[in-house]
């Protein structure tokens, strides 16, 4: 009787003991209660080609655009609602190759991509080669709620979001005279760059966007990687939430950011480690120049990258912030 009772109290104390490990992990997950990561593209110059009063205005930029994302997360709104916010920031700053800093194609025109992914349920939405919406990233979001499409291009994606009642320009608007002259010197590097953002809520929702002008001297009404849902855009509530920038036809081959989730998802690797594979290794090994930021559902974020820097920043909910280029 004495020996029954022993084994009843031990596989009792070994329920408890696993109750509260359980616990004690599910609580550990939780300390991060949001967290947002911004890029601002990357690309090879040195610190020799950029004057430390423009890094510093780059830094300046990257914060304001990180405080109005962080801010909404604190205030327990949603990630979708951080992501397109903080996103329009920097298409709205002439710094940044998006938006109102968006570089010219071979033909003069400015063409906007942008995507948007709701890691809650898989849905998406993207705009490529728009000529006259203000903020491609909510006429992408406008896409994946409000139309049975996740990609719409051209004049339709330009009159789907008139319809939407978003702001639409005369082209002139996105006109700035740094970009132009990039195009007016047919640059040997054809210059790449991007802004993205991704978020991790209070209610543990991911979500990440992308928005960009492309590569300058673009022509043939060339698309990269942005509005790419997988190459350059991808969020799932099971693993990540990651933008991307750099080269798109080599984010588009390897499908550079839903492989990183994958490499989470199928052979359980940590969110740092399936971005290492995938950009300094599988990649670097094709010279497919570029980075992502991601976070994962744990609120672990990487900012990982092959080029000399990259434009990006995040803040968590625990206090961690940093603004960095190189």
């Amino acid at each position: 009787m004495k020996f029954k009772l022993l084994i009843v109290v031990l596989i009792l104390s070994i329920f408890l003991i696993q109750c509260n490990n359980k616990k004690n992990s599910q609580q550990a997950k939780k300390t991060i209660e949001y967290a947002i990561v911004i890029h601002g593209g990357a690309g090879n110059a040195s610190r020799d080609n950029i004057p430390e009063d423009l890094e510093q205005q780059y830094k300046n930029e990257l914060g304001k655009a990180l405080e109005i994302g962080e801010n909404i997360l604190k205030n327990n709104g949603s990630s979708l609602d951080a992501v397109e916010k903080t996103i329009n920031y920097l298409e709205n700053c002439p710094l940044f190759n998006s938006g109102k800093g968006a570089v010219f194609t071979h033909d003069g025109h400015n063409e906007l991509d942008a995507s948007i992914m709701d890691g809650r349920d898989l849905n998406a939405g993207a705009v490529a080669g728009v000529r006259d919406i203000k903020n491609p990233i909510s006429a992408a979001r406008e896409v994946m709620i409000n139309s049975e499409h996740v990609l719409l291009s051209g004049k339709g994606a330009s009159a789907f979001a008139k319809k939407q009642g978003l702001e639409i320009v005369d082209s002139s608007y996105f006109y700035t005279e740094k970009r132009w002259k990039s195009l007016q010197k047919i640059l040997k590097a054809e210059k790449h760059g991007t802004v993205g953002c991704v978020a991790l809520d209070k209610k543990g929702n991911l979500a990440a966007g992308t928005s960009t002008g492309g590569m300058t001297n673009k022509r043939y009404g060339r698309i990269g990687d942005s509005p790419i849902i997988g190459a350059g855009t991808y969020a799932n509530n099971n693993t990540c939430a990651v933008s991307a920038t750099g080269h798109g036809e080599f984010f588009i081959r390897y499908t550079v950011a839903h492989d990183i989730s994958a490499l989470m998802e199928y052979k359980n690797m940590s969110l740092n480690d399936a971005a290492e594979l995938v950009i300094n290794k599988k990649l670097a090994h094709i010279n497919g120049n570029g980075g992502i930021i991601a976070v994962d559902k744990n609120g672990n974020i990487a900012t990982v990258f092959n080029t000399n820097l990259m434009f990006r920043a995040f803040a968590k909910s625990s206090g961690e912030k940093e603004i960095a280029v190189f």
